[in-house]
């Protein structure tokens, strides 16, 4: 059996049934075949801690959540892509940069670590190279020394995962 997920966003504590039933009673009709079924999502994504130019790649959020804040590079896991292969897309489209990627950092998965919802992230060690220029979801892109960027105010759970990696190195 195939799975394909309808991506519903929906309000914290809103009652989907009527939405579930309105699909069930469609597919009935005019698709007796399918089934229609409805579980809460976790969103997959990696994050990408980017050695360059003797710092630390951060990017500054195009949008919310945290718009404007710095970040680590990084975004949600593509249907049929591994988290490394995210990973390297991500860091490309985010900072211009090509990486090659050190070492697994950890696996974060703080239900609250996302204000959209429950996202697990796969945190990367990487290293850059080529130009760096901002792209994508990146309003800005920055290499800042590693000691300011353990000062700087990170969005979501950015400061652990930075320090995490940079305990490994």
């Amino acid at each position: 059996m195939d799975r394909y997920v309808l991506l519903v966003k929906a309000p914290r504590g809103y009652d989907i049934t009527p939405i579930r039933e309105e699909l069930n009673e469609f597919l009935s009709r005019k698709h007796p075949e399918l089934k229609v079924e409805a579980h809460r999502c976790i969103g997959l994504t990696v994050d990408i801690v980017i050695l360059y130019n003797n710092g630390v790649v951060l990017i500054k959020r195009k949008h919310e959540p945290f718009k404007g804040h710095y970040a680590l590079p990084g975004g949600f896991v593509e249907y049929g892509e591994t988290v490394e292969e995210a990973a390297i897309r991500e860091a490309k489209e985010e900072t211009g940069l090509d990486v090659r990627l050190i070492r697994l950092v950890g696996v974060y998965s703080d239900p609250s670590r996302d204000p959209r919802g429950h996202t697990v992230t796969v945190a990367f060690l990487a290293v850059g190279t080529g130009e760096l220029k901002a792209g994508n979801d990146a309003k800005e892109v920055h290499v800042v020394s590693i000691e300011e960027a353990l000062t700087l105010p990170l969005a979501f759970d950015h400061e652990k995962i930075l320090r995490d990696a940079l305990s490994l190195r």
